[in-house]
């Protein structure tokens, strides 16, 4: 049987330009992640994920190269293309939950849900599920202000899940979490992508993730390779 390709990423160059400086980010990145893949990113600050994770999730174009995701060239499409990709097969998570505060939690879990004009009662049926999954149910009506970081976080998984979309981008999920906080939040988006036997592309530093993930790639001097043992945490016994 053949192996199904979910991300393929070639010869990928990006810059930033502040004259006079070009500061070169990406140097010839490719990247291969197989459906079902759990694939995290390490690197320094200022490496290069933000900028690899952005281009592979279609909010920005590349300089050069060729992205393809869930079969859909993402290079040279125009931007009302990249919205649709976005909306239809893409789930992001980023540092900040970027929840909408004058909706509910439930309310931002649909959103996605209701751009894509899901008739209101399977609407409401994923919503409850997804909040359900992600041990939130009795918060469904409570508003951000109301919920503390970490339940936050978890209405954003949810939102970004809910979709059930063909690749998970996750950008630090919880750089903005205390450690206490931030692993329930980050062992959560683990398990649930598994469950939903999706791919995941993200971009983090805790030990946890990184013993369970199935592969750790390193962004150093603008070029990716495969991260040594040394940068791969032994799993601990749950």
């Amino acid at each position: 049987m053949s192996v199904v390709v979910e991300v393929e990423v070639e010869d990928l160059h990006h810059s930033y330009t502040r004259e006079p400086t070009v500061t070169h980010v990406l140097r010839g990145v490719s990247l291969t992640v197989r459906r079902g893949e759990f694939v995290a990113v390490i690197g320094r600050p200022g490496a290069g994920r933000t900028t690899l994770l952005g281009l592979v999730g279609g909010l920005d174009t590349p300089v050069s190269g060729r992205i393809t995701v869930d079969g859909t060239r993402l290079d040279g499409m125009g931007e009302q293309e990249r919205l649709r990709l976005r909306r239809d097969r893409i789930g992001f998570v980023f540092p900040s939950s970027g929840l909408l505060p004058v909706l509910t939690a439930a309310e931002n879990v649909g959103v996605p849900l209701r751009l894509r004009h899901v008739p209101p009662p399977e609407r409401d049926e994923r919503v409850s599920l997804m909040l359900s999954e992600v041990g939130l149910a009795d918060r469904a009506a409570r508003r951000p202000d109301e919920l503390d970081g970490g339940q936050r976080q978890r209405v954003a998984l949810a939102r970004a899940l809910v979709n059930r979309p063909a690749l998970l981008v996750a950008d630090e999920p919880t750089a903005q979490l205390d450690p206490e906080c931030g692993a329930p939040v980050l062992e959560l988006l683990y398990s649930l992508v598994r469950r939903q036997e999706g791919t995941a592309l993200v971009a983090t530093h805790d030990p946890w993730l990184l013993s369970r993930a199935d592969r750790v790639l390193e962004l150093r001097d603008g070029r990716l390779r495969e991260a040594g043992p040394e940068l791969r945490p032994v799993p601990t016994l749950p």
